[in-house]
Order: C-alpha cells, then structure tokens, then sequence
C-alpha cells in the first residue's frame, strides 16, 4: 500500500470513528434532529450549507445553514439569543457574506 493509500485509510477510519462519538453521552440512545441556526462558530455538525466543508466550519455563531444534532422535540424550543430559534430547515439569516 502506498503513503496516499495509506493516508485515506487511515482518514477514512478516523472519520468513522469519529461521527459514532460526536453526539453527547447519552444522546446516542435517543433520536435526534438535525437542527438549523443553533450552533456557535466552528461548532456545527458536519457539512452545513454554503460557506462551510464540514464539521466546525461554521464561520458565524448562530448560521442558519449551520446545524447541531439535537434531541428530537428540542430545536424549536431552544432559547437562543436575540429571539432567533431554531429549525428543522436551513435558515437564510445569520449566512456568511
């Protein structure tokens, strides 16, 4: 196997390792919903929208193409700063110019 082959393995196993421990203790048991506008900059999930690759390229606190994994019923509900809330959907506020 070649240095490169060897590299993607290794960055494929550590992904995968990676998405099976990025939910909280506890939080693997229950369901949980992708929920849009919640993260804080560089604290998203995974890919987001426009302006971000993968997890923790969120470039603003609150982006509305951003999402965190939350509890299932808890995205809507959340308190959030400057009356924002939370959604199942990407938002078009709060997006990286």
């Amino acid at each position: 196997m070649d240095r490169r082959s060897f590299n993607l393995a290794l960055a494929g196993s550590l992904a995968a390792a990676l998405t099976t421990t990025a939910l909280p203790a506890g939080a693997q048991d229950k369901e949980t919903v992708k929920c849009y506008g919640v993260a804080l900059a560089g604290q998203n999930d995974c890919k987001a929208g426009a302006g971000t690759t993968c997890a923790g390229t969120a470039s603003l606190d609150y982006q509305g193409n951003a999402w965190k994994a939350v509890p299932a019923g808890t995205c809507e509900t959340m308190e959030l700063p400057g009356n924002r809330k939370g959604s199942t959907e990407p938002l078009t506020r709060d997006l990286p110019a």
